[in-house]
């Protein structure tokens, strides 16, 4: 049964959220503590990851909750609101405290943070969980997450491109409300355009989370598939923190690193109804390995970076981009099919640990990324002393290597787990 567009699309409205917070920290939060607030970089970089390792061991507790939620107004609709009102203001906090000393500024930092990141665990999770629950049409599934993408593109394109001009205009606290008026917009309309919706009755198992957790990764295509995506989100993270680096190095060009960024994202606004069209026809596994193969030749025409002119680079960003829209439309569609599925199976409804189990794989990745393209910088001798001036020919190589053959390398890999994935969408009704 196909839901009401307001639903589809409201629902996608929630990806404000997502998309911005995923985005904003990335960008602003290390420069603030160390140029604004004078945190020494080994420390600012800590406060930094401790929310994210954190929200790892956190998402697949609050998926527990929310599975065992009995709200008279859905089993994960309540989460949305209280913890987007939670992620919003305490995002604004964290850009409100203290201006010094810096010890105490970053101890405000920190847990702000940390409260923050705890916030959006108990958004994100059930906001990822809700799909398997309120439609047991698989193709509906897929056009649900096809609204969804589209609106994490215009997210961090609006937020990557505003955040930082408000920063430069206003000041740091003024960025920080009007990214929490951001999260408050994305939260809160998904939880009224979700209002009324049927979800599916089945109970949460008794049991330790251990067990149930156990129950989960046991299931075959779960972990073929949560393995094929943590891979596509470590390559994914390493070739988005070289932009700076193949911008300022080896296209000569500080403010390249936007148009990268643009090209990469951008595709997702125009293409993402494409694979959804093609997951429709020819099935979601078809698809995600068919956008997977196009990331994996986008990464490899990146190489282009080591040539003189920049627009090479642009258009292999942009093939790279048509390819990650799918990666993104298809699994997010996928996963809800085989929690769905695991439930008509077992009788029990473990759909929040399935998700938080995906979201705590996706935030290691993408946290992980980052360090995994800074090993290849080391590796390759890069100088951090030389302030943007010169670096010697292997660290070139290095900044080159890490921003396209490595991610490259970890894409083609997610192809192995994804090939044995068995699920049949066409039988993954809840």
């Amino acid at each position: 049964m196909a839901l009401p567009a307001r639903v589809r699309r409201g629902y996608a409205m929630g990806s404000v959220a997502t998309g911005t917070f995923g985005t904003v920290p990335g960008l602003l939060l290390l420069p603030y503590l160390t140029d604004t607030l004078g945190v020494a970089a080994i420390v600012a970089g800590l406060i930094v990851f401790v929310p994210k390792a954190w929200d790892v061991v956190l998402n697949p507790i609050a998926g527990r909750i929310s599975d065992r939620s009995q709200s008279p107004r859905g089993r994960r609709r309540p989460f949305l609101l209280r913890a987007g009102i939670a992620l919003a203001v305490t995002f604004a906090l964290i850009f409100a405290g203290p201006s010094g000393p810096p010890a105490l500024a970053a101890v405000w930092v920190l847990v702000a943070f940390l409260v923050c990141a705890t916030a959006y665990a108990f958004f994100q999770v059930p906001f990822n969980a809700m799909p398997a629950e309120i439609t047991s049409d698989a193709g509906e599934r897929t056009r649900m997450m096809t609204w969804r993408v589209a609106v994490i593109a215009i997210a961090i394109l609006l937020s990557g491109a505003t955040a930082p001009l408000i920063v430069d205009t206003f000041g740091y606290t003024a960025m920080g409300a009007y990214v929490g008026v951001l999260l408050l917009i994305g939260t809160v309309g998904a939880y009224v355009a979700t209002a009324g919706v049927t979800e599916d009755a089945t109970e949460a198992p008794r049991g330790p989370l251990r067990e149930q957790l156990r129950v989960v990764v046991s299931e075959p295509d779960f972990r073929r598939l949560l393995v094929a995506f943590v891979a596509q989100a470590l390559g994914v993270g390493a070739l988005l923190a070289g932009v700076s680096y193949v911008a300022r190095y080896l296209l000569a060009d500080p403010a390249a690193s936007s148009v990268l960024f643009a090209a990469f994202v951008g595709p997702a606004l125009l293409v993402s109804p494409l694979w959804e069209r093609w997951c429709r026809h020819r099935g979601k596994k078809a698809g995600y390995l068919a956008s997977t193969v196009v990331l994996v030749v986008g990464a490899v025409a990146l190489w282009t970076v080591t040539s003189d002119v920049a627009w090479p680079s642009y258009v292999a960003a942009g093939i790279a981009g048509i390819g990650y829209a799918g990666t993104q439309v298809c699994p997010l569609a996928m996963l809800p099919d085989v929690a769905a599925a695991a439930t008509r199976a077992s009788g029990a409804n473990r759909i929040g640990i399935f998700t938080g189990l995906w979201t705590a794989g996706e935030t290691l990745g993408l946290a992980l990324g980052p360090g995994l393209y800074g090993l290849v910088l080391a590796v390759g001798g890069y100088a951090e002393s030389t302030g943007g001036t010169a670096q010697s020919p292997s660290a070139l190589t290095a900044i080159a290597v890490g921003f396209t053959i490595v991610p490259a390398v970890l894409v083609a890999l997610s192809l192995l787990p994804l090939r044995r994935y068995s699920l049949d969408e066409r039988t993954a009704h809840a």
